[in-house]
């Protein structure tokens, strides 16, 4: 959620934070600002909504300066207004801030009783205003950030610009994410690599409780004990090209078409064609002794691990636990030792699943990470790092990783059956040959984009959707249902095909579609048979299944939706198209806005 961008420059500032901002707009917001520093005055400029109404407030008023700071806000503590917005300033302090600041009410309260007024909602104000009384004290700006960083309980990532010092800015950051940018006679901090793409490609990530001053000169970084320190320096990769949308009209569109290649390119990372064996990256630890193993993940990440779940018990035949990142701690788990700990997650930021595997790790499980951004936190402070290849992820609906994800747990779970004795090498060239087959059927199920485009507006005019499935086509329909209910904003739920009996049955009626996710096999005869208790309330069905499903089970439903024939270990990537398309189309008949619905982040970096 958020994003930061600070620039020490030697040309004006204000243009490339903004472009800066645009490149973060995936990460989801309802707010804009920024600071310049000139002429030994602070240049606040803020607006509510979209990007656009800050350029439009920066054509009125410009903002002078070559050294300046701005955010895009995803409203956590006060209303998404133009108060609320960042930069937060004092006369000689301005911030910005990513995270929240959990005991802001205490530090208000004692701030106000001093005198301090506050003219937002906010919690990140009272930063402001602790920096700002150091400074007022006669500290220096590295003393006022030294003295005031261990106040702040929470997350955080902080740029901070002093009126009176404007050659500098000065950064933080405690479980929010942020990188310092090297340029010529210019530096920068950033949320992440491609927030810097244009101006740097020579980045360095700050440690959890870094904090750092840059100048134009470079950088000085310091530990979370005031220690001086040195962060490699490494050369990002971000490309700006990867956040364009080509001829798509959205980037979720971009991203759904994007499939059968990010998956090509992430197989090849865990798949030997020649011998026909699955390749980890080297581990140094035994995946023999290891009997249980405990995942968590998310909202879509959390989909990808109900469906890995069927695959580890079923191949490897070890029990899998699987928890919301945001529920685990607080049911005090019980692992077992000499566990693994397998955490799933598009940016390896995701404020709950990065505090439940620093809960894990403290309870002694090995750490596995499955990640599309491999110099991420979690990625970082795993003991197995599981890159998946989806590029970066703009949409703020995630289509591409959660593809991904699928592929790189298929191939841990068949890796898993190997090591433990539970699959003959015979077993694993065909789980080989199968994943191997998953770009092509995306691809064939991509052919079928026009007709669903066709279908969409059956499906826009409905209040509430139902979304069924059976074995792993459960996890699929509650992805079906979140990707309708966050861009179309249409009430859907996804329920396991034998449960509606047990009382969902009493939602249907002739204003329900409901969308049946049945590809032909073991489960589709006992998916039809609940497809007809449907119908025979009056449901209207949408079914998805191959050409021999639909010439069982097709004739009378509302709309079908073909899908190739292929083996039951790749339907959940295959299956995942048609959802994804159906709720994109939808959203487009609506109207809504794709790839920054409502109220949503990209990466949400407070619990």
């Amino acid at each position: 959620m958020c994003g930061i961008i600070g620039i020490v420059g030697s040309q004006p500032v204000a243009q490339r934070l903004v472009d800066g901002l645009k490149r973060m707009e995936y990460r989801g917001y309802d707010s804009a600002g920024l600071c310049t520093l000139d002429g030994g005055q602070l240049v606040r400029r803020r607006a509510e909504g979209k990007l656009i109404n800050l350029v439009f407030e920066l054509e009125r008023h410009p903002a002078p300066g070559t050294v300046g700071i701005a955010h895009t806000r995803w409203a956590t503590h006060g209303a998404p207004t133009t108060s609320n917005a960042h930069p937060h300033a004092t006369e000689e302090v301005a911030l910005v801030h990513n995270g929240i600041i959990e005991n802001f009410r205490a530090l208000r309260q004692e701030l106000e009783q001093r005198g301090r007024k506050f003219e937002s909602e906010t919690d990140t104000e009272v930063v402001a205003h602790l920096v700002s009384e150091q400074v007022e004290g006669g500290k220096t700006p590295e003393e006022a950030v030294h003295a005031v960083l261990p106040r702040l309980r929470g997350a955080f990532a902080l740029a901070i610009a002093f009126r009176a010092h404007p050659e500098m800015l000065i950064g933080a950051r405690l479980g929010s994410p942020l990188v310092v940018g090297y340029g010529d006679r210019e530096t920068y901090l950033g949320s992440d690599a491609l927030a810097l793409a244009p101006l740097t490609q020579k980045i360095a990530y700050l440690e959890e409780g870094d904090w750092v001053v840059i100048t134009g000169e470079g950088a000085t970084i310091h530990d979370k004990d005031n220690n001086e320190v040195t962060r490699e320096i490494t050369t990002s990769g971000a490309s700006t090209e990867a956040i364009e949308k080509g001829h798509y009209r959205h980037f979720m569109q971009k991203e759904i078409f994007e499939q059968p290649t990010v998956v090509a390119q992430t197989l090849r990372s865990y798949l030997r064609p020649l011998e026909q064996e699955v390749a980890l990256p080297q581990m140094d630890f035994d995946i023999r002794g290891i009997e249980r193993i405990t995942i968590v993940a998310c909202g879509t990440s959390y989909y990808a691990g109900m469906v890995a779940k069927y695959w580890f018990e079923q191949f490897a035949r070890v029990p899998v636990d699987i928890d919301f990142a945001s529920e685990f701690r607080y049911r005090d788990p019980v692992l077992q030792k000499g566990g693994l700990a397998l955490f799933i997650s598009q940016s390896g930021e995701t404020a709950d699943t990065l505090a439940a595997l620093r809960h894990c790790k403290a309870e002694g499980q090995t750490i596995a990470v499955v990640v599309n951004v491999p110099t991420s936190t979690m990625a970082r402070e795993a003991d197995l790092l599981l890159p998946t290849h989806a590029g970066p992820e703009i949409g703020v609906a995630s289509t591409k990783a959660f593809a991904c994800q699928l592929a790189v747990l298929a191939a841990l779970a068949a890796h898993f059956a190997v090591r433990k004795g539970r699959m003959s090498h015979e077993e694993e060239a065909a789980i080989v040959r199968h994943l191997l087959e998953a770009p092509a059927a995306l691809n064939a199920a991509l052919d079928h984009d026009g007709e669903i485009a066709a279908m969409a507006h059956l499906i826009a005019p409905a209040r509430d959707v139902l979304y069924l499935g059976r074995g792993a086509d459960f996890p699929l329909a509650l992805e079906g249902a979140l990707k309708l209910k966050e861009i179309s904003y249409i009430h859907a739920e996804g329920y396991a095909a034998g449960e509606m009996k047990h009382g969902p049955i009493a939602l249907i009626d002739e204003a329900v579609p409901v969308i049946v996710l049945a590809p032909s096999g073991p489960l589709f005869e006992k998916t039809v048979s609940n497809m007809q208790e449907v119908r025979a309330r009056g449901g209207k069905i949408v079914l998805i299944s191959d050409a021999e499903g639909l010439a069982e089970a097709g004739e009378g439903c509302l709309a079908t939706i073909e899908m190739p024939r292929v083996h039951p270990l790749i339907a959940p990537l295959v299956y995942a198209v048609p959802v994804q398309l159906l709720a994109y189309h939808v959203a487009v008949a609506k109207g809504t806005d794709v790839d920054q619905p409502r109220n949503l982040a990209k990466s949400v970096t407070v619990e």
